[in-house]
Formats: structure tokens, sequence, C-alpha cells
């Protein structure tokens, strides 16, 4: 096999592509990128093994160097979302910022789904010790992480 070049994207289904993008932009403030597309067809339903398979999405991107797709299938009928995070290929996003406290209490007044307020990784996280994280949810139900470096870590 050939070298892998580098990390592209993450593939997240959504349940109504516009709310998706309208919450990732109004709550996170994160922009979706010019790169939108919607596909069926024989081809589509081999590569994804999803008979039928009709959907649209759209990419938005994080920064330079990273980007998730957004998903909203047309057809078959999705499945709301009902994973654990200690579920097999119950993968999560993690966003890293300056402030997690403050980052907590934007999503606190902006009405979005917490787990727990941030935690500080100290004497059990190993190399992560000094990181602190938070949990919340996307209107799907997906998780989402926050992270904040430690200082030393960060500079």
């Amino acid at each position: 096999m050939t070298s892998i070049k580098k990390f592209h994207h993450v593939g997240i289904p959504v349940s109504d592509l516009e709310r998706s993008l309208a919450w990732y932009k109004d709550v996170l403030g994160i922009v979706s990128a010019n790169i939108t597309g919607e596909g069926s067809g024989e081809m589509l339903e081999q590569m994804l093994e999803v008979p039928g398979a009709d959907l649209k999405a759209a990419f938005v991107q994080v920064d330079a160097n990273t980007q998730f797709e957004l998903l909203q299938w047309k057809t078959p009928a999705s499945e709301p979302f009902t994973q654990r995070n200690c579920d097999i290929g119950a993968v999560h996003i993690c966003f890293e910022v300056e402030d997690i406290h403050a980052a907590y209490e934007q999503l606190k007044e902006k009405g979005v789904h917490i787990n727990a307020a941030p935690a500080l990784l100290d004497g059990t996280g190993g190399d992560l010790d000094g990181h602190w994280f938070c949990y919340f949810r996307d209107p799907d139900g997906v998780q989402l992480e926050l992270m904040q470096l430690p200082v030393a870590v960060a500079a």
C-alpha cells in the first residue's frame, strides 16, 4: 500500500444538513467550505454498501488543515444516533480551544447539551495530565469534545 499522505476528513451523518451547518456556524463559529454535493446511483451504492443510497453532503472547514463532512441521507431512511462513547464505532471529533471554561459557558448560553462541566486530567491521565476536556452533543446527539492543552504544551 502506498504511504498515507495526511488525514483528510471524518464523515458524520446528520438528519438535516442545513440545520447542522447552521448549528456548527452559530454555536461553534465553524463555517462550511464551498465543497458540497449530492450523490446516488449504483456506483455509490456499491462503494458505500448501502442499497438505494441517495445523499447530499457538505464539508466544514475547521482550520487550514482540518475538515469534516456532514452527510444527509435522503434514502434509505436514517436511524437516530444512539451510540454511547464506549460503543464500537462511536467516533467523536475533538476541538482544541484556548479557554475551555469560556467555551463551556458559551455552549451553556446557547442551550447546547453538555455532558458535564470541564474536567482537568490531573494525576490519572498519564501524558494527558494538565489537559482540560468537556463532552457535548450536536443537534443529532452526536458526541463532540473540547480540549484545552496545558499552558506549557500550548505555547
